[in-house]
Order: C-alpha cells, then sequence, then structure tokens
C-alpha cells in the first residue's frame, strides 16, 4: 500500500515526510494529471476528506491517501479568517494581502493584539476507511507584521508562552509548537495500524 499526500506543496512534502519518511509521495509524482478539487466544505475536516477522497478515487485501492487543511481562526472577527484562511482578501489573494487584510480588520477595530489559534485537520483515505484527527496552536495576533520567516499569517501570530511571532521564531521551535506538526503526531498511530491491518 503506497502512501500518497495530496498536494503539490513542496513545503508541505517534506513537512510530512519528515514524519513518515522518503517513501511517502507527493500526489504528483504519482498522477500525471492531478484533478481539480473544490475545497467547498464547511469545515478544515470536511476540506481535508474531500481532497484525499478525490485523489484516493483517481488511484485506487492500491493507495492510501493523506492530506490536510488548516487555516487561523480569530474569535473577536467571529472566527475568521477560519477555512478561508487562503483567500482571505480574494481567490486570488497571495499571502501579504491575506495577512494585511487581518491587520487592517483588527486595527478597525482599534486592537493591537487579540487571541488566535490555528486548526490543521489531517485527513487519511484508503481501503480501510476514512480518518481525521485534528491539531491546534493557541496564542495572539497582533496589528503588525514582524519577521520574515514562516509563510501566511506567522509574522502577525505570537504563540501561547512566547513573546515572539512565528515570522521571528527558529524553524526547529515553531516544529515542536506547529497545529500540523500535532495533527500529524495523532494520525501516526492510526496510519500505523492502518499498515499493520493491510499486511495481515
Amino acid at each position: 500500500m503506497q502512501w500518497i499526500l495530496a498536494t503539490g506543496n513542496k513545503g508541505k512534502l517534506r513537512e510530512f515526510r519528515e514524519a513518515f519518511g522518503p517513501e511517502l509521495k507527493g500526489v504528483d509524482e504519482v498522477l500525471p494529471s492531478v484533478p481539480d478539487i473544490e475545497e467547498n466544505a464547511d469545515s478544515f475536516a470536511g476540506n481535508a476528506l474531500i481532497k484525499a477522497r478525490a485523489i484516493y478515487e483517481a488511484l485506487g485501492p492500491d493507495f492510501l491517501v493523506i492530506s490536510d487543511d488548516s487555516g487561523i481562526s480569530v474569535p473577536l472577527l467571529g472566527g475568521a479568517p477560519g477555512i478561508y484562511s487562503a483567500r482571505y482578501a480574494g481567490e486570488e489573494a497571495d499571502d501579504r494581502q491575506n495577512l494585511n487584510k487581518l491587520i487592517d480588520e483588527l486595527k478597525a477595530r482599534g486592537v493591537a493584539r487579540t487571541p488566535a489559534f490555528y486548526t490543521a485537520a489531517v485527513a487519511a483515505v484508503g481501503a480501510l476507511g476514512e480518518y481525521v484527527v485534528h491539531g491546534w496552536m493557541h496564542g495572539e495576533v497582533i496589528d503588525e507584521a514582524r519577521g520574515e520567516k514562516g509563510f501566511g499569517y506567522d509574522p502577525i501570530f505570537i504563540p501561547e508562552g512566547y513573546d515572539r511571532t512565528l515570522g521571528e521564531l527558529e524553524e526547529e521551535v515553531k516544529a515542536t509548537l506547529s497545529h500540523r506538526s500535532r495533527a500529524i503526531e495523532l494520525i501516526r498511530p492510526v496510519l500505523e495500524l492502518l499498515r499493520r491491518r493491510e499486511a495481515q
């Protein structure tokens, strides 16, 4: 049973390979034409499952497909950006435009910092069923970007227990805090169990 990660994002593939080993393949390594997938669920788990199901259907029962969906939520903004984190400033928006919109929303409310959290849902779909786990990282967002590391909203997110943003923290530190790394650790025993069941 070949494990496939439903992403063409090299950084994300590298992060997952660090957890599961080099035998994990990216979807573009096994599918000559990756289907266009509309992520229209109302939750991170739903979108992760949509991606995993679509790739699994394209590949067949000899594969187990892993996917994730993640984003940042700000309770002050009613949970926004949430599942719209990647397109908060519009369908064609880039990371900087999304980040600037969130900063503008905070400034419009006269707030310099406020609680926020990241969510990551990791899904696995294969012949033995469908599984989803979640990882979270709590902290605060601030109204100015600090640091050049990371991506997305990292320059304005300060993790709980720290005084620097993810844009300022070293990669090794971020790896121990990450919502995605926490979700990966939760899905790992599930996948190992599936591997053993498949071998029986």
